[in-house]
């Protein structure tokens, strides 16, 4: 754990944007458990990636996979998985659904998922089970039919709004990352998504964004920030941060002795702080 820290400074001291762009400060808590190390690295290990509407998050697990050669292998064979926390969406009755459609419903509050459900799933992942997810369809606010499996995995990507949110999912992490994106970014990018992706009209997506998703991620999502072991500025576009996170993640990969078994068929935190 020791020499994954002496990386860590290596790295920033070699990239002269490194210190700009990926900061790296120890508390006291993380440097006890780095000196004393993991017993035993968990498998599944489970990275929590939390960050406001638009931030990136989607991005930076897009990118931690790519790094590691996995966005091409089958997905029984995948040694790294992503959940997205949108696939917890609870199921809306009819006012909900009316009011989805005029974009009055909050999708950025904690009672718009269904936690109990979110919470069985990534306990039985962690039990090494394979799960299915729902596919949640955002032009009629509800779930698919066809649901996707995820087989068991060393390492799961669980991004979401607020992931760490409810202190029962938040414990399960054995690694949190907050990705901090400046506002004006995010909603521009909601903007363009939500034009695109899910036909809705710019009024509507501005009035939704200035009377709940605004209000509700400063309220909700922006506080949990402070539970982050890595918060990574600029999303996806910091490579620096995203290179460590994956020079971590392979020394997890790596088998060891200190490995738990996967099932088939808390971290060494740092601190990346924003500039």
């Amino acid at each position: 754990m020791i020499r994954g820290l002496q990386k860590i400074f290596r790295a920033c001291a070699t990239n002269k944007n490194a210190l700009v762009m990926a900061t790296v400060r120890v508390n006291d808590s993380s440097l006890h458990q780095m000196i004393n190390g993991m017993d035993r690295i968990p498998r599944p290990f489970m990275i929590g990636v939390a960050g406001g509407t638009a931030s990136g998050k989607s991005s930076v697990c897009a990118k931690i996979m790519q790094q590691l050669g996995q966005t091409e292998v089958d997905d029984t064979q995948r040694q790294v998985v992503i959940i997205s926390q949108d696939s917890f969406y609870r199921c809306l009755n009819e006012d909900e659904k009316r009011k989805a459609l005029r974009g009055e419903f909050n999708f950025d509050h904690p009672d718009a998922f269904d936690h109990e459900f979110m919470l069985k799933t990534i306990k039985d992942i962690l039990k090494g089970k394979t799960v299915q997810v729902p596919n949640y369809n955002y032009v009629r606010n509800s779930r698919d039919e066809e649901s996707q499996t995820i087989y068991p995995a060393d390492v799961v990507l669980f991004e979401g709004i607020l992931v760490f949110y409810l202190k029962d999912i938040r414990d399960m992490f054995h690694m949190k990352l907050f990705v901090d994106t400046d506002p004006d970014t995010r909603l521009s990018r909601r903007v363009l998504r939500d034009t695109r992706d899910r036909g809705r009209d710019i009024e509507q997506i501005l009035h939704q964004y200035t009377t709940l998703v605004k209000p509700a991620f400063e309220e909700f999502c922006l506080p949990t920030k402070k539970y982050a072991d890595v918060i990574i500025p600029r999303g996806a576009d910091n490579t620096v941060a995203i290179d460590l996170i994956v020079q971590h993640i392979q020394e997890l990969l790596r088998p060891s002795n200190k490995t738990v078994k996967r099932f088939r068929h808390n971290s060494d935190s740092f601190v990346g702080r924003p500039h």
